[in-house]
């Protein structure tokens, strides 16, 4: 997770939000936590942007979260949203929440579902946890504390890696060295790299992670790409910097990953 601000939370004065993180990053690798509350009231309306980590949001205000997706809408008090949820929003009309974002090697523990089945959607908590989601969430919502709702998070989280399967040890390396190289990898060389053959990492990596090992290598990418254009840099030194072969080639993976152009994802 990386340093730590030695606040407990801190509020944007300008949109009213107050964002809390633990003081103490999380034990398990590749979990951060933090604590969302909409102070003002402004209500929230989200687009859903695809990134390398799978997204879990409690909800523990009075409203429920909105889910608009193209195979229908939904009213939820939870979810998760895969590494490619698809053209989804999430609206509210007030928000206070944990969320937990997992690296697709984490997540592949404590989901308790393969992430395949998480591909293209924003899917309920309650769906994948089943009876310990409603417990997990009305603990939370009776805690007024962040650092105390941190601890039961990380404690929930903790019990469910204990007993979980964790990924093949090729399979993790093979991820961790597209995040390492940001996307710019060759198949063939991932697959030398862990002894395997490029069939065989094809099926393992994919039936692990969710996506084969090409679209992860693109999504790490495109990943950096929204940085830079949300840090308000133009397409074409984007484009550059990220490892495109041109504006164009950014476009396209824009496009497909989050239906929108360059310039508009930028003011998402």
């Amino acid at each position: 997770m990386g340093e730590v601000d030695p606040a407990p939370y801190e509020t944007d004065r300008l949109r009213g939000w107050e964002v809390a993180c633990p003081r103490r990053p999380s034990p398990l690798d590749g979990v951060a936590v933090a604590g969302f509350r909409d102070r003002a009231a402004a209500g929230l309306d989200l687009r859903v942007i695809p990134q390398p980590v799978v997204t879990v949001v409690v909800e523990l205000g009075d409203d429920a979260l909105a889910v608009d997706h193209p195979g229908g809408n939904r009213s939820l008090r939870s979810l998760a949203a895969g590494l490619t949820p698809g053209a989804a929003r999430i609206r509210a009309r007030r928000v206070e929440c944990v969320e937990v974002q997992m690296s697709p090697v984490s997540a592949y523990s404590l989901l308790g579902v393969s992430l395949r089945e998480l591909d293209g959607g924003v899917f309920g908590l309650a769906e994948l946890w089943g009876r310990q989601e409603p417990r997990l969430r009305e603990q939370l919502t009776g805690m007024g504390e962040w650092e105390d709702r941190f601890a039961l998070v990380a404690d929930f989280l903790a019990r469910r890696h204990a007993s979980a399967p964790s990924m093949d040890p090729e399979v993790v390396a093979s991820w961790e060295h597209i995040v390492a190289r940001r996307g710019l990898v060759r198949v063939g060389d991932l697959a030398a790299s862990c002894g395997w053959s490029r069939k065989r990492l094809w099926s393992r990596f994919t039936a692990q992670v969710g996506l084969t090992p090409k679209r992860a290598a693109m999504l790490v990418r495109f990943d950096r790409a929204v940085r830079g254009l949300s840090a308000g840099r133009g397409p074409a030194e984007v484009a550059a910097v990220c490892g495109y072969v041109d504006q164009s080639h950014l476009h396209r993976d824009v496009l497909a990953f989050a239906g929108c152009t360059p310039g508009a994802l930028a003011l998402a």
